[in-house]
């Protein structure tokens, strides 16, 4: 089976790698040759447009910021739907609005290609070895077709209904993950203002209730002061947003998105929208007037 692979930025270039040590053949395109070329130099080869990946593949995965450019990549000029071939699957694992995937699922419907989208949680450390959680919507006879491959890119691959509702899983995944990480912020703040160390106080609560797999991976980064991006501030923001939308279409209160959601617009505006997600504390630290980190 011939993979095509479209998006290869911090979440899709180590995707893309895993498949070809899983021994797939790969055809790959991005606007970024520099990462094109990191790919290749691993086995895949590369094509010049998304029409072209389309043609030569069986599964076409794209991998892409937002739905605008879903759009354009799967339904525009030289985009997939113009390559596909009839019982071809693109499988969408971009974090972007349910009601977009579904608008593209149903174009591609029209000429025979399925859809499903498979949106990814973990970051870039669990893309880079492979233990991605990955939440898939679509029917169930494409998703067999595709869980070997997604298998080799995650460690849990779940279908959890119809197209649009892999999207959705990962809209509420967003949510809990910002909410996680302002609690942590906002308590690790609490901490160092009332003149506790910051750092026994994430050693005394992560083995209870409050323990996570957010708080610890958060925690020690931000104690450091290392918002090096493996997601970044900008991108919770663009889910967020996503999940906001969803919410108001469906009629569904969302006070925590909508206060997580103005502390990382302002973070952005003070041009750290680059730092990873949790260098949120630095919001609290700036009303705080006092540092967290060493």
């Amino acid at each position: 089976m011939k993979i095509g692979f479209i998006g290869l930025g911090i979440m899709g270039k180590p995707m893309a790698k895993n498949l070809l040590k899983a021994g797939y053949a790969l055809v790959v395109n991005d606007i970024n040759q520099d990462a094109v070329a990191e790919v290749v130099a691993a086995g895949a080869q590369a094509l010049s447009t998304a029409k072209d990946v389309a043609a030569a593949s069986d599964v076409i995965i794209t991998m892409l910021p937002n739905s605008p450019h879903v759009k354009e990549v799967v339904l525009g000029a030289n985009g997939v739907a113009e390559g596909a071939k009839q019982g071809s699957i693109v499988v969408d694992m971009s974090s972007i609005s349910p009601i977009v995937s579904r608008e593209v699922s149903a174009e591609l419907e029209k000429q025979g290609v399925v859809m499903i989208d498979a949106p990814v949680s973990g970051g870039e450390p669990k893309a880079i070895d492979g233990t991605l959680a990955i939440m898939v919507g679509g029917p169930e006879d494409a998703f067999a077709k595709v869980e070997p491959i997604l298998q080799k890119m995650g460690a849990s691959v779940t279908l959890v209904g119809e197209i649009g509702s892999g999207n959705i899983t990962k809209l509420a995944n967003q949510i809990m993950v910002a909410s996680n990480i302002a609690g942590m912020a906002e308590a690790l703040v609490l901490a160092t203002k009332a003149d506790v160390d910051p750092e026994k106080v994430f050693k005394a609560v992560r083995g209870g209730l409050a323990g996570s797999t957010v708080l610890d991976a958060k925690a020690p980064l931000a104690l450091a002061g290392n918002f090096k991006p493996g997601f970044r501030i900008d991108l919770h923001i663009k889910d967020l947003q996503n999940a906001l939308d969803t919410a108001q279409s469906v009629d569904t209160p969302t006070p925590i998105s909508q206060s997580v959601i103005e502390m990382m617009r302002s973070l952005s505006s003070d041009g750290n929208g680059s730092d990873d997600h949790g260098g949120l504390i630095q919001w609290y630290e700036k009303l705080a007037k006092t540092e967290v980190r060493s």
